[in-house]
């Protein structure tokens, strides 16, 4: 299990259900490591902002993760997490290794819109 106050996706079937059912979805696949808590953490700030976005997190070395690191667009990825941003249910953009709050605001607003503040 990740130590992190992100909901936790277990199994390949909870990845599947979660992207089918929400239309914005960011998930963190990685470990408790040096180039991951840094994400964790902004997205843990992040999830308060943007509440018509769901984040969660996922074990880079659970079995079921093979969802994630099966992707053709993590192909060639060489640094965890992967971060994956998926629009009603489709990949719209994913990131490896560490990223700035900065550079996760970017692409947030891009991909999903403005924030919609609680």
């Amino acid at each position: 299990m990740l130590y992190t106050n992100l909901k936790h996706i277990e199994t390949a079937a909870d990845h599947e259900r979660i992207i089918s059912e929400n239309e914005n979805v960011v998930v963190i696949c990685g470990r408790m490591g040096p180039m991951c808590i840094p994400v964790y953490h902004h997205v843990e700030g992040l999830q308060h902002e943007y509440t018509n976005i769901k984040f969660y997190d996922m074990e880079f070395d659970n079995p079921e993760s093979h969802v994630i690191r099966e992707l053709p667009e993590v192909r060639g990825f060489m640094g965890i997490p992967f971060t994956i941003y998926y629009k009603n249910g489709m990949v719209v953009k994913a990131t490896s290794s560490i990223q700035t709050k900065q550079q996760i605001t970017a692409i947030l607003e891009t991909e999903f819109v403005a924030p919609i503040k609680a």
